[in-house]
């Protein structure tokens, strides 16, 4: 199977849309690998930054979620199954208790109630535009796009069955869902 250059923000082509039996035969390599609209893509293991603003936003999420019993919150790598054609594995991801019958043991099978993706240089492209459209074709309630370079945030919520931008935050600005009401997170500390 031909697989994308690591990095890559194109997708190779392959002759049929890959599924997730063609995703569990994918190498256990340390990189994420995705299937978004049957094409395979592939992502090198974040670096520090990343990895600290997604730190800092499961320090937010999480025990707030726990302490209020929302649901559950999770952070990658977790393999999410959208769609036969989609297989995701975003940042970070809130099911809310009402859902979560969509909690397998070993990923998740249905859209998350929200779905967080931390920016990068290599994956800009892919979570601006590709898993946008894809998390809104399969049914995600809302979809934040938090960037650590320019120290902001989209936030997308459905609207009219469609996701829609409803925020676009900066670093002094509030985080605010109403998926965990009373949940307010200072962006700037995100980025700290």
């Amino acid at each position: 199977m031909k697989v994308g250059k690591v990095g890559s923000t194109e997708a190779p082509r392959h002759p049929r849309k890959l599924t997730y039996e063609d995703y569990i035969l994918f190498p256990e390599d340390g990189l994420r690998h995705e299937i978004l609209d049957g094409e395979h893509y592939v992502t090198p293991t974040p670096l520090i930054r990343h990895q600290i603003v997604s730190s800092n936003l499961h320090v937010h999420l999480g025990p707030f979620v726990e302490k209020h019993h929302l649901g559950i919150t999770l952070y990658a790598p977790v393999d999410v199954i959208l769609s036969p054609h989609d297989v995701a594995v975003p940042d970070h991801l809130f099911i809310s208790k009402e859902r979560a019958a969509i909690i397998k043991k070993k990923n998740i099978r249905g859209a998350p109630d929200l779905v967080i993706e931390i920016l990068s240089k290599r994956t800009r492209r892919r979570d601006e535009r590709i898993k946008l459209q894809r998390y809104d074709l399969c049914g995600v309630l809302e979809y934040w796009i938090v960037d650590p370079e320019r120290q902001g945030a989209k936030l997308y919520r459905r609207d009219g069955g469609r996701l829609r931008l409803a925020a676009e935050l900066s670093a002094g600005d509030i985080l605010t869902t109403s998926l965990l009401p009373g949940l307010e997170i200072p962006l700037a500390e995100i980025f700290e």
